[in-house]
């Protein structure tokens, strides 16, 4: 399964990556009902840091920022949606092949993401060393340029002195 497909299945909610339930039933092949079917019969395999139902407000900005229109009919529950920890507990719920293997690939999606989260803040560290190191280097070279300009000034006005002596 392609990292990026499943990539754009997760979505940031209440500080948490998540995916939501319709995305992973489509992934794992199954109907969006036998899914959360199978989460409600062992539910206490999902506390409220794996799994939560959004409110509605959630659910209106998400489907505005993902542009999903509404469906004739609309949903008659609001989504479910999965922490990567909740995603995990899933694979010991559904116990096919491909859900296996689904599971495989969300797990790689989500390190996939934290390793470039964490090299992100690498180079963040890294350009605020080097701005503070340059940042004296520069001031350096502002104070010399404008000890220069300084003296620019200094020779034109010496310049522009009228000259003694006999004038014509």
């Amino acid at each position: 399964m392609e990292l990026s497909i499943i990539h754009e299945r997760i979505h940031k909610i209440r500080g948490k990556k998540v995916i939501l339930d319709k995305d992973l039933a489509e992934l794992y092949g199954v109907e969006t009902k036998y899914l959360n079917l199978a989460v409600k019969r062992n539910l206490e395999r999902f506390p409220n840091d794996f799994m939560f139902q959004l409110t509605n407000e959630e659910w209106v900005s998400l489907r505005l920022q993902i542009a999903t229109s509404k469906k004739k009919g609309g949903l008659r529950y609001l989504p479910y949606s999965f922490t990567e920890q909740g995603i995990a507990m899933l694979s010991s719920v559904l116990n096919s092949e491909k859900a296996i293997q689904v599971n495989i690939a969300i797990m790689r999606a989500f390190v996939l993401m934290r390793q470039y989260a964490l090299n992100f803040q690498e180079l963040a560290l890294k350009i605020q060393e080097l701005e503070k190191t340059y940042d004296k280097t520069f001031d350096d070279v502002f104070d010399v340029l404008n000890h220069l300009l300084k003296k620019d000034k200094q020779l034109e006005q010496q310049t522009k002195r009228e000259k003694i002596g006999f004038k014509k």
